[in-house]
C-alpha cells in the first residue's frame, strides 16, 4: 500500500481562492433585499393641536391635579377672548380653563392660552380667585425649546403650586 501523495498548494494558489470566497459571500449578501426599518409611531405632540389638547393634555392634567389633591377640577378647552381686568376687546385664543373650589378659600381658576394654536408656539398663563377676573398675563413655558405632554402638564401644576394653590410651604 503505497500512500498517495497530493501536491501541496502554493501560497499564490491559496491566496487566489480566498478572494473568490469573499466575493461570493459579498454577492450573496448584496442580493438579499434590504430589511425595512421599523417605522416609529408618531409622537403625541405631532398630533393636530385640537386632538392633542382634548385627547392627551386635558386627561393628563386632570390626573396630575387629582394626585395633587384637586378632585373637583373642571377643565374646558375652547376658543375665547382673554378675560382680563381693564381690557375689554382682545382676539380669541384657544385656552384651557380650569376651575375648582378650594376648601374654605373660594373658587380658583387658571387659563393657559395658546396664542399660535400650537403647543410649541407662544403661550400665556392667567389665574384668578373668588370669581374675579385675572389682572396679570404671564408668559408660560417661553424658554422651553421642545414641548412634550409631560412638560406641559408639569409646568401647569408647578405654576399652580408656585401660587400656593396646591400645597403649602
Amino acid at each position: 500500500m503505497a500512500e498517495e501523495s497530493t501536491p501541496k498548494e502554493t501560497a499564490a494558489e491559496t491566496a487566489e481562492k480566498k478572494p473568490e470566497k469573499k466575493s461570493a459571500e459579498k454577492a450573496a449578501t448584496e442580493k438579499k433585499p434590504a430589511a425595512k426599518k421599523a417605522e416609529k409611531p408618531p409622537k403625541l405632540e405631532d398630533k393636530p393641536f385640537n386632538e392633542f389638547m382634548e385627547q392627551d393634555y386635558l386627561p393628563s392634567l386632570k390626573t396630575a391635579m387629582a394626585k395633587a389633591g384637586v378632585d373637583d377640577l373642571t377643565l374646558e378647552f375652547a376658543k375665547r377672548k382673554l378675560d382680563l381686568v381693564g381690557q375689554s376687546d382682545t382676539e380669541p385664543y384657544w385656552q384651557v380653563q380650569g376651575q375648582w373650589e378650594a376648601a374654605g378659600e373660594g373658587q380658583r381658576q387658571f387659563n393657559v392660552a395658546f396664542i399660535d394654536e400650537n403647543i410649541t408656539g407662544q403661550k400665556v398663563f392667567t389665574l384668578a380667585s373668588n370669581g374675579g377676573k385675572p389682572s396679570t398675563v404671564e408668559q408660560f413655558m417661553g424658554d422651553e425649546r421642545r414641548i412634550t405632554l409631560d412638560l406641559l402638564v408639569g409646568y401647569t401644576v408647578q405654576r399652580l403650586n408656585g401660587q400656593k394653590w396646591l400645597t403649602r410651604n
